[in-house]
């Protein structure tokens, strides 16, 4: 009975203590603070050159998250989606000629790629 009781006792202790650790750990957000330069607010506008030979890879299947990697892939048509259209997707392309997971995916038997950046 002791021992069920010191056993008790010390998970209300060590239950205790990680929520005082927890609450104590949550990240403060920086003040706000006033943007004085209207020059920082106004949207870029960037030039897109239209080759005739390149088409537009259809996005409505597809959309970014947390994938970067040739093997998390289904397909080139995907791949070429995510190395277009996402961030940190540089190590799909590893010889960076525009054609994503060439071993995996883009190779001649499969490659259906459309590359934007020629």
């Amino acid at each position: 009975m002791k021992k069920v009781m010191l056993v008790l006792i010390l998970s209300i202790i060590a239950g205790y203590g990680y929520n005082q650790y927890q609450g104590n750990t949550v990240p403060e957000m920086p003040a706000i603070s006033s943007i004085e330069d209207n020059e920082a607010t106004q949207p870029v506008l960037l030039s897109v050159e239209n080759n005739e030979s390149t088409k537009p890879v259809s996005n409505s299947n597809y959309k970014c998250d947390s994938r970067s990697y040739c093997a998390q892939m289904t397909s080139c048509e995907e791949a070429t989606f995510f190395i277009n259209n996402c961030p940190d997707t540089k190590r799909m392309d590893g010889n960076k000629d525009g054609v994503p997971c060439e071993k995996q995916w883009c190779n001649k038997t499969h490659s259906t790629a459309t590359r934007l950046n020629p």
